[in-house]
């Protein structure tokens, strides 16, 4: 983290936020504690307020426990034109979840969110850094399949943005 810190000017330490907060969500099962939030702005050297406003902003950010593997669905326009709402019933049957819930393994968490930029190839889910585009039942199933087994969280942190 103080790695990612340095890449900012002297007095502009607080845009290293997004960061920290992803970085820390990766280090913390996949979500943020108070007790995580507040460490990072302690490393900012900033408020605690400033930090849980932002993580309670961003969809992205998670602020209690999540499953293994994060399904976040694309429920915009062209998603929700495409069928977005068949493949998240689709995905509440074979999970018996709602979106917003865990199952009780704690494998899988469905959401449902905003734009996910891939209006193309609508519609589509997101697990961790990966897009999974033009959903078909199918594909679906093939998906939560490979996932099942899954030992470590899903995680937005790419190799890229947090290398030194």
């Amino acid at each position: 983290m103080q790695r990612m810190v340095k890449r900012y000017p002297e007095g502009k330490h607080k845009s290293a936020l997004l960061p920290l907060l992803h970085l820390a969500q990766a280090e913390s099962d996949g979500w943020l504690s108070v007790p995580v939030m507040n460490r990072v702005a302690e490393i900012l050297d900033i408020k605690p307020i400033e930090v849980y406003e932002v993580a309670s902003f961003y969809t992205m950010f998670n602020l209690k426990p999540v499953g293994k593997c994060l399904i976040e669905v694309c429920r915009t326009s062209s998603c929700w034109l495409r069928g977005a709402n068949d493949i998240i019933r689709h995905i509440e049957n074979k999970l018996d979840i709602k979106v917003g819930e865990t199952t009780a393994d704690g494998k899988f968490t469905l959401t449902a969110v905003e734009c996910l930029g891939s209006c193309g190839t609508a519609p589509m889910l997101q697990i961790g850094e990966d897009f999974h585009e033009n959903l078909t039942y199918d594909k679906v199933d093939k998906l939560l399949e490979e996932k099942k087994n899954a030992t470590t969280h899903s995680r937005y942190v790419d190799h890229h943005t947090f290398r030194s």
